[in-house]
């Protein structure tokens, strides 16, 4: 596996640092935050709609 020692991961935030520098990295964390708590709660919403169709589909019978 590629991240197995403490040095792996180190290295690659130090070259993730290098990349994007330190103002930008608050900036990129905090839309990466926003985006993955979006996907989520399409996510649940789409498992909610599912449910309803699923439960007025077998009353209907």
């Amino acid at each position: 596996m590629f991240l197995r020692e403490p040095s792996h991961i180190l290295i690659l935030l130090i070259v993730v640092l290098v990349l994007f520098g330190a103002k930008r990295l608050p900036d990129s964390a905090r839309s990466l935050g926003r985006s993955m708590r979006i996907f989520k709660s399409e996510i649940k919403e789409m498992n909610q709609d599912e449910k309803k169709s699923g439960e007025e589909g077998s009353t209907e019978k």
